[in-house]
Parts: structure tokens; C-alpha cells; sequence
């Protein structure tokens, strides 16, 4: 069964050549707004995508508009409107070492380098210069681990694990 994985969300039109408004979901809209590279939309209530062909994509305040082949007017991508914007995971590139995707991240088990567990992530923050990992077991308080070499020493995300070298106050 194919993964998909999320790289925008359609909001609204733009104007009346065919644009759509997106809200990018991707480190990479260079990459996946490329034209001619096809995107996959999901609507709610439908069990099939629709292939999309990207014609042309700039950048307008905080959205990425984009245009599709074959979708030459307003009346063509109206119906787009709160679609999923999604690829295969075939389409995913292969990221440099110590960088990961965040939903690879995310239910990855986090450990002490002394055997303690601290929890799941369930949330990555990207608040200013590093990562910071929302980590939660049970019904304890939520921790906030920082994507730091100091405290970050080993990342495995075959086996869903991470361990860390907690610095002093970091889990109290």
C-alpha cells in the first residue's frame, strides 16, 4: 500500500486564470511546486487522487500559488478548495545525515542514554535556530526536547528509537 505524505493544502482560489492559495506543508516548495512535477490531491469524502501537473508556481505573502495543466480558469480548480496536496513516498528525497522528516520523527520512542523512557513524540516545534521534539508518556507532563548535538546522540528511525543525553534541568 503506497504512503503519502503531505505537502500543502488548497485554500482558495486566486483571481481568474486557475490559481489556487496554498498553505505549503513542505521544507522543500521549491522542489515539490516544480514545474511539471505532478502532485496528487485528496479531497474529503473521495478515495481516489486526482494526478495534478504543476504549470506554474510563485510565491504571494505567506501562500504558494500554483496553476495545474489542463485547469485554465477559476471554474476548473473551485472544486479544489480544502484538497490535500500530497506525494507518493517514492517522491521523497533522500535528506544529508542528522537531517530527518518530521513524520519520521514523530512515535519515535525517546530514551535516555541510561535506559530511561521518556516518551513519544508527538509534535516537532521549529520555533527559531534548532528543532525542538514534543515528547509525552502517559499521563505525564509534555517535555521539550531540543534537536541539539548536545543532547540528541542517536537518532534510529528503522527502529523508532532516539537517545539522549538530557542536560541538567531539561526533564524536570
Amino acid at each position: 500500500m503506497e504512503k503519502w505524505f503531505n505537502v500543502g493544502k488548497i485554500v482558495n482560489t486566486h483571481g481568474i486564470r486557475g490559481e489556487v492559495r496554498v498553505i505549503s506543508r513542505t521544507d522543500f516548495p521549491e522542489e515539490r511546486y516544480k514545474v511539471g512535477n505532478s502532485l496528487f490531491l485528496f479531497m474529503p469524502g473521495s478515495k481516489e487522487p486526482k494526478e495534478l501537473v504543476v504549470k506554474s508556481h510563485r510565491k504571494h505573502k505567506n501562500f504558494d500559488l500554483l496553476t495545474f495543466e489542463g485547469c485554465e480558469n477559476v471554474n476548473h480548480v473551485e472544486p479544489f478548495r480544502d484538497g490535500i496536496l500530497k506525494i507518493p513516498e517514492s517522491q521523497r528525497g533522500t535528506l544529508e545525515e542528522g537531517e530527518y522528516y518530521v513524520q519520521d520523527i514523530i512515535g519515535c520512542l525517546v530514551y535516555t542514554v541510561d535506559g530511561e523512557e521518556i516518551g513519544k513524540v508527538t509534535e516537532v516545534l521549529s520555533p527559531g535556530a534548532n528543532d525542538v521534539w514534543v515528547v509525552k508518556k502517559g499521563r505525564e507532563k509534555e517535555k521539550l526536547i531540543p534537536y541539539i548535538e548536545d543532547v540528541v546522540k542517536k537518532v534510529d528511525i528503522k527502529e523508532k528509537v532516539i537517545l539522549i543525553e538530557p542536560m541538567e534541568g531539561l526533564l524536570s
